[in-house]
């Protein structure tokens, strides 16, 4: 493997979004209140779960954990972003890119991997809903969270370790508005054909594998659903599941946009990141409360306990 010898990258200079010099404080005034709305949004549904004991179920014990998810995947990019567009230093260190990475990586594969077993939860619950409890127990509940930010940070470490095992001694200068694994690997100085092959395979197979087994859980409750003789039956098992498939197509359609093409299309990808970083992460508290009743419920009860609004 070929090196140029050349000085040691400490630190890198985060160029920004693309095409967008001279309108860093109106994106700065666009982007804040996306993250403020993403934090509050998030930190809501959290205080539900926690604080209501009808919300404690399986469902709910996961849509908890998806909410502390959508938080750290905010919080790993758009702080930073949001301090340079206020004209602060566009610098970030070695140790902070990776951190920065590895973050990323780390909780966005959770959130497959979590999806994936919310799947799995409605699909106990549609398809077996006499062994639901047992099933779903407690102790099997934590032990598949807990599973899937094991995975993901295994998942995290092989990609930040090929990624940094390159030498960084050129330019340091990322064509992006924060560490990315696409945008790091060309200031490598040195072959980076398999930290690009491993990369792709990496988050392809997660990407795939936990889509197909979305999948086979969506068949099998439709199959299970359209078996129910009531309508009313029918369309409160379709109103259960239509939030989750809907965060779904959310988060899959930027993983296949950034990460799955052959030549991606750098300007699309970053609009494409942008809303992965800030839209899916406010989007999913919306999506989850404004179709369930539960979670608002529980959201008022909080609420008229604690003062905030007053008894209708």
């Amino acid at each position: 493997m070929e090196v140029k010898n050349c000085s040691i990258v400490t630190e890198f200079i985060l160029l920004g979004i693309p095409h967008t010099e001279g309108l860093e404080m109106v994106l700065f005034v666009l982007f804040l209140p996306f993250y403020a709305c993403t934090l509050l949004g998030n930190v809501s549904i959290l205080v539900a779960v926690m604080f209501s004991a009808r919300l404690h179920t399986p469902m709910y014990f996961f849509l908890g954990n998806l909410s502390v998810f959508d938080m750290g995947f905010s919080s790993v990019t758009c702080p930073k972003m949001l301090l340079y567009l206020m004209g602060l230093s566009r610098l970030i260190s070695y140790k902070d890119c990776v951190c920065q990475l590895f973050f990323f990586h780390f909780l966005g594969s959770i959130e497959c991997f979590l999806y994936t077993v919310m799947a799995y939860d409605r699909f106990t619950a549609i398809c077996y809903p006499l062994r639901y409890t047992v099933i779903m127990n407690p102790r099997i509940c934590v032990a598949l969270a807990v599973g899937t930010w094991l995975l993901g940070c295994i998942h995290s470490s092989i990609l930040t370790s090929l990624t940094f095992a390159l030498p960084y001694c050129g330019s340091n200068e990322v064509d992006h508005f924060f560490c990315d694994i696409p945008a790091l690997l060309p200031l490598a100085c040195a072959d980076t054909s398999f930290a690009q092959r491993v990369s792709f395979t990496n988050v392809g197979l997660i990407s795939l594998v936990c889509f197909l087994l979305i999948l086979l859980s969506y068949t099998r409750i439709t199959i299970s659903i359209l078996s129910i003789r009531t309508t009313e039956g029918r369309r409160r098992a379709f109103s259960t599941c239509s939030a989750h498939l809907i965060a779904i197509l959310c988060a899959y359609g930027p993983i296949i946009t950034v990460y799955l093409q052959p030549t991606p299309n750098p300007v699309l990808g970053t609009v494409v990141q942008i809303l992965m970083n800030l839209g899916g992460p406010m989007l999913n508290p919306l999506i989850y409360t404004l179709r369930n009743e539960e979670v608002k419920t529980a959201l008022k009860t909080i609420l008229h306990k604690t003062g905030h609004v007053p008894e209708s």
